[in-house]
C-alpha cells in the first residue's frame, strides 16, 4: 500500500476506532480478549482496505469488517465467548443523575442481550446505535426487510425473556 493511502487508512481508523472497541466489549468478556479482538479486526480492515471502493460510509463498511471479524473468529474457535458484565462497565456520569432503577432495568436488558445469538446481537448493537435499517442492512448483508423482521422478532423475544 502506498504512504498516501496508509495515511488515509490510519487517519479514518483513528477517526472510527470507538466502532470497533464497541464491537470489541459485544463480543469479549476481558481486556486481554477486548485486545486481541481489536488487533485482529484491525488486521482484516487493513487487509481489505485496498478493495474499499468507498460505495458506503468509512464507518459502515468498518462496522461490517468488524462484526465479520467478531462472529466469525469466535464461531471458529467454538468457545462461547461471554461479553462485557455489567458490573464492570465504567460510566462516567454524575451519581445524583444515575436513578437505580434504570439501572436495574439495563442489567436485565444486558443480561437478556447476552443470551441473543452472534447476528441478533450484533443487530440489537446496530439498532441501539441508531443505525436506521438500510444501515443496519448494509453492514450485516441482509436486505432491509430482513433486518426490519428480525429486529421484530428479537423485539418480541426479548419482551418475553424480560416479562416472563
Amino acid at each position: 500500500m502506498n504512504k498516501e493511502l496508509e495515511h488515509k487508512f490510519v487517519t479514518q481508523l483513528e477517526e472510527n476506532q470507538n466502532i470497533v472497541h464497541k464491537i470489541c466489549r459485544l463480543y469479549t468478556n476481558d481486556a486481554d480478549s477486548h485486545n486481541d479482538l481489536f488487533q485482529e479486526v484491525t488486521i482484516q480492515l487493513w487487509k481489505a482496505y485496498p478493495k474499499f471502493r468507498g460505495d458506503s460510509k468509512f464507518s459502515t463498511w468498518m462496522y461490517r469488517v468488524a462484526l465479520n471479524t467478531a462472529i466469525t473468529l469466535y464461531r471458529k474457535s467454538k468457545r462461547r465467548v461471554q461479553t462485557q458484565d455489567f458490573e464492570g462497565v465504567s460510566f462516567k456520569i454524575k451519581a445524583e443523575e444515575y436513578d437505580d432503577t434504570i439501572e436495574q432495568q439495563l442489567k436485565l436488558m444486558y443480561d437478556a442481550v447476552k443470551d441473543l445469538n452472534d447476528i441478533d446481537k450484533a443487530l440489537v448493537f446496530l439498532y441501539l446505535e441508531d443505525k436506521n435499517y438500510r444501515e443496519i442492512s448494509e453492514t450485516l448483508g441482509i436486505t432491509e426487510v430482513n433486518a426490519r423482521v428480525k429486529m421484530n422478532r428479537i423485539k418480541e423475544k426479548l419482551r418475553k425473556i424480560l416479562n416472563p
